[in-house]
């Protein structure tokens, strides 16, 4: 079936959509759910059991490949309880209709089948007829899942290290591949040569006659080479990439990875007049490959999506970057925080996402995998920590192991922010016998860093019920800058009435452009890397800040024509949008004389 909305529910978190696409997918939404946590997988398929009195075994990790099964059984269940809504929902026209009107009323006043729902309605139709129409027409949407390729971490036995394919990735994507689900693994976070090889062992992602293929892969990206280098890889494997992803660097939620300066416009400009050649030439290696591997081999080309996401917040954003770049879906993703139809917060972290401001949301260092982190200022993790931290005993009990990573005082890796960590990190600081103030900082950089494989899943524990012990441990979520201009709870159908321009959520006066937010964003990033030289640059600095100020300046130009050659968009605000390009233009050439002056009267 074809797509009915023109937006998706991006991954967030690893609790905060683990179950959206029970709640959702029935009205046609496409959404993404992680796999990261199997732990907290395993303890809300257990509670969706006992509430829909399904038979439940438990999965312990006692069992042979526990994690992947976890998953399986996790999203065998989410895809029962989705289509068993689905088939009450269409089941619905013999009776109020409730449902099924609310599926049409939440759907773009654009679509097609709206508007054939309507006709047929106001025609006075069979009801019988009216019923067929239905199960012929509405589809569910995507059950889709994220895998962060990064968090590969390697698994033991008894003291010894497990095969590869029992890495926590490896071991994620062989419990979608061995599910019923006929949808989308997003690989974020970078290339993962090793996983992305893996993928060719399981025939539900290769494609059939028709260029059909169950289990697709969509691939996160920040760039246009990126897309091609990654294709490119896929494809020698006989393996196509359905969707490419684009995401801001900076204006979105979640860990933040900065480009070097491109920005959204740009990048989405370079796709658009590159798509079709990214077809031919990832195709042709395809077919190639699938041929000397006596494969199947599509009789027609296979579609290829691009989609985008990061920051958009009104509906004259979402439909201009669909309209002008051609995009075949844009992703909505911290708004959706505030919608209890949708998605899963505590009531606590609800009422702090709605009181904060810009400056309550900010890029932090929390994160154990060092990568900047978007997060909430004052959430009741940060809390926690930093209070265990003042008596004496800082870092995080790490029973879940997720981002475990770091060698430097085991073989076996563990997590900077658990307690075995940060105790012999500070024990080496005590050692150096530095001034007060720089080890005060040094501590703090320490000890700010945040369990997030708990953090990140508590929310889901508290509101279902699942953690009775543990009901008030701390909340980590991670909101982009653009939650700050939604300050209320709203509905599903409320939020999807503002995507498409029939009801307005955003509440703060003066929110930006998309466009300016995500520049502002980059300047300020810039700015602290300016700052961090500490007086002198290397080559490599070098190299890097001309090369980033060069491509924000190169943005900047692009989006001064863009919006001076546009006719009939953003007319209310193209003036202030094109002010602020200004501005930022001024904040960058000072930036660039404090550059020069570091390379022309280096400090010593």
């Amino acid at each position: 079936m074809s797509q009915k909305h023109t937006f998706h529910i991006p991954v967030m978190g690893t609790g905060f959509t683990l179950d959206t696409p029970i709640k959702v997918s029935a009205f046609g939404m496409d959404s993404v759910i992680s796999i990261v946590d199997d732990v907290l997988i395993e303890n809300l398929r257990k509670m969706y059991c006992e509430k829909f009195e399904i038979p439940y075994q438990a999965i312990t990790d006692k069992i042979e490949d526990f994690r992947a099964k976890r998953i399986t059984s996790y999203l065998n269940l989410v895809n029962d309880l989705a289509k068993s809504k689905f088939q009450s929902l269409k089941e619905s026209t013999n009776e109020t209709g409730k449902e099924i009107k609310a599926y049409f009323n939440m759907l773009p006043d654009s679509s097609k089948i709206k508007k054939q729902f309507l006709e047929l309605s106001a025609k006075n139709m069979p009801l019988q007829e009216i019923k067929n129409w239905v199960h012929d027409n509405l589809s569910m949407g995507s059950i889709d899942v994220n895998i962060m390729t990064k968090l590969d971490k390697v698994n033991y036995k008894n003291g010894e290290a497990l095969p590869n394919e029992y890495n926590d990735a490896h071991a994620a994507l062989r419990g979608f591949a061995q599910s019923d689900l006929e949808s989308s693994v997003i690989l974020s976070a970078g290339m993962n040569p090793r996983l992305y090889s893996y993928i060719e062992q399981f025939d539900d992602f290769y494609p059939d006659e028709t260029g059909y293929i169950k289990k697709k892969i969509v691939i996160k990206v920040s760039d246009y080479r990126s897309a091609l280098i990654q294709g490119k890889f896929l494809a020698k494997k006989g393996l196509w990439v359905s969707e490419y992803r684009i995401e801001s660097g900076l204006n979105c939620g979640g860990h933040a990875f900065a480009t070097e300066g491109y920005l959204m416009g740009p990048i989405l400009e370079e796709f658009k007049n590159n798509r079709t050649e990214l077809i031919q030439t990832v195709s042709e290696i395809l077919i190639q490959s699938l041929e000397q591997r006596e494969k199947v081999l599509p009789k027609e080309s296979l579609a290829l999506k691009i989609t985008a996401q990061g920051g958009v917040g009104t509906q004259e954003e979402h439909q201009f970057l669909i309209d002008h770049y051609q995009l075949d879906s844009v992703g909505w993703g911290s708004p959706f925080l505030l919608v209890p139809e949708a998605t899963t917060v505590d009531p606590e972290t609800m009422n702090k996402l709605i009181e904060a401001k810009e400056e309550d949301l900010y890029l932090s260092n929390i994160s154990p995998l060092g990568v900047p982190f978007n997060n909430l200022r004052y959430n009741s993790k940060d809390i926690e920590k930093m209070e265990i931290a003042e008596k004496g005993r800082p870092g995080s009990p790490c029973p879940k192991e997720f981002l475990a990573l770091n060698s430097e005082f085991s073989p076996k890796t563990i997590c900077t922010a658990s307690r075995q960590y940060q105790r012999n990190k500070i024990k080496a600081l005590e050692k150096e016998a530095l001034p007060v103030q720089e080890y005060k900082n040094r501590f703090r950089q320490i000890v700010e860093k945040s369990c997030l494989c708990m953090g990140l899943g508590a929310a889901t524990m508290q509101v279902h019920g699942m953690d009775k012990i543990n009901a008030k441990k701390g909340v980590s979520i991670c909101p982009g800058p653009n939650m700050a201009y939604f300050s209320k709870i709203m509905s599903l159908k409320e939020i999807t009435d503002h995507i498409y321009g029939r009801f307005n959520a955003v509440s703060a006066q003066g929110r930006p452009n998309m466009f300016v937010k995500e520049l502002k964003l980059y300047v300020d990033y810039l700015r602290n890397k300016v700052e961090e030289t500490q007086g002198s640059l290397n080559k490599k600095q070098e190299k890097y800040l001309l090369s980033f100020t060069s491509n924000l300046k190169d943005g900047i130009s692009y989006y001064q024509n863009l919006f001076l050659e546009m006719k009939d968009k953003f007319e209310e605000t193209k003036i202030k949008v094109l002010s602020d390009l200004e501005q930022h233009i001024y904040a960058i050439e000072l930036l660039e004389g404090k550059i020069d002056d570091l390379l022309t009267h280096p400090k010593t």
